[in-house]
């Protein structure tokens, strides 16, 4: 039986004429990717052996010098870009189609009004982090592109924090595609966050703000709100399909704000957003009573004016009426979200069944974002425990 031949080796057929061939491959084509075959013709089986193994030799030794050869080309000069020129790219290719469309706005507004004005002719390669350090300080100082508006010119530190981290995955694909050597964001310092108070709806207020909801004729709107904590596009995008009678619970998986005058429904604001709400007993018969109201409408809360969602702005004008006629210090409507979280921790619920309820990433999150609440109440599980080992003694 003739010995397989091994990978490499080529192979040998006696053709139809009397003579042997010797058939082996000298790589792929560039264009189709296809292997390239090449043959030796011989008198005699042996004489064609000899021959192939001299062929395949003297093309694996053509192939080393090529290879050789192309190392030591210089590669062909990669194109310059200015910054604006690779942020335009950036933002096309890799931001725009994964962002949401208030975070495309966002960028957008960054690259045009900030970025592109300040260092958008510099050279993308002589970009530095103390260019970058001096844009941040002009922003912060004197950033706003309507100086006309009152109070502090510039920019805030979240805003600015925004547009650092917009650079800096920009900067850091330019890293990725051979453009930098280096992400020169990495040697800024961004602004800190001014850790603003947090303003909440106090105990004592929540029965005032609830009766005049009712005087309003949307109790089940901003109670729902206050013992769901959703965010306001999310509250106002639930339809009927959304809620489950029998486990009491509210589906969230879309969000609905205003732009340029109309309404657009789109996925929530990160993927932890997409999540399910237990409410209690009686958020659910106000739902119910609600939906009597208006039994053919698919919205949980239409607009008495379109019959359709209510506009985040115009549930944001009945929030300030409420508190209006509650006799309340005006808070923003984000502040009911707030509300129920500093309530629910208040009231024993634990970091990480509130974290989730409220669509956070990570319950560490929660923990910053409420420390007035927590830290209050690790004081007082100190004067618990305090309490209980002086009556021990």
């Amino acid at each position: 039986m003739a010995r397989r031949r091994a990978k490499g080796e080529g192979s040998i057929r006696k053709r139809s004429d009397g003579r042997w061939e010797g058939r082996y491959t000298t790589g792929r084509d560039p264009e189709t990717g296809r292997l390239i075959y090449k043959n030796v013709l011989a008198k005699t089986q042996a004489e064609c052996r000899s021959k192939l193994r001299e062929a395949i030799a003297n093309s694996r030794q053509e192939q080393l010098v090529s290879a050789a050869t192309i190392q030591q080309i210089p590669a062909p000069p990669r194109k310059t870009y200015t910054v604006e020129e690779w942020l335009a790219a950036w933002y096309e290719l890799y931001a725009k189609p994964n962002l949401r469309e208030t975070t495309r706005e966002q960028y957008s507004n960054f690259i045009r009004n900030h970025l592109v004005p300040r260092i958008g002719a510099v050279s993308l390669d002589k970009l530095t982090g103390l260019e970058l350090q001096q844009m941040y300080h002009t922003l912060r100082t004197n950033g706003k592109y309507h100086q006309n508006r009152k109070g502090d010119p510039g920019l805030s530190p979240k805003t600015v924090r925004g547009i650092h981290m917009l650079l800096h995955s920009a900067l850091e694909q330019a890293v990725k595609e051979g453009l930098l050597s280096k992400n020169p964001t990495n040697d800024c310092k961004p602004p800190r966050l001014e850790k603003k108070e947090m303003h909440v709806l106090q105990p004592e207020q929540v029965g005032a703000y609830l009766k005049a909801a009712a005087n309003r004729n949307v109790l089940p709107m901003f109670f729902l709100e206050l013992v769901s904590g959703l965010r306001r596009g999310e509250l106002l995008a639930l339809l009927w399909t959304d809620l489950n009678v029998e486990k009491r619970t509210i589906s969230v998986n879309k969000s609905v704000l205003g732009r340029n005058g109309a309404l657009v429904v789109s996925a929530p604001k990160t993927r932890h957003s997409i999540r399910t709400v237990a409410i209690p007993e009686k958020a659910v018969e106000l739902l119910l009573s609600e939906h009597d109201r208006h039994p053919d409408n698919p919205y949980m809360f239409p607009s008495p004016i379109t019959g359709t969602m209510y506009h985040p702005d115009a549930a944001t004008r009945i929030h300030r009426k409420i508190l209006k006629e509650a006799g309340i210090p005006h808070i923003p409507f984000h502040s009911m979200r707030h509300t129920f979280a500093t309530l629910a921790l208040q009231n024993g619920v634990d970091v990480k069944t509130l974290s989730q309820m409220l669509g956070h990433f990570s319950s560490g999150f929660t923990l910053d974002t409420y420390t007035h609440v927590t830290d209050r109440m690790q004081e007082q599980a100190a004067e618990k425990i305090g309490n209980f080992m002086e009556m021990a003694m």
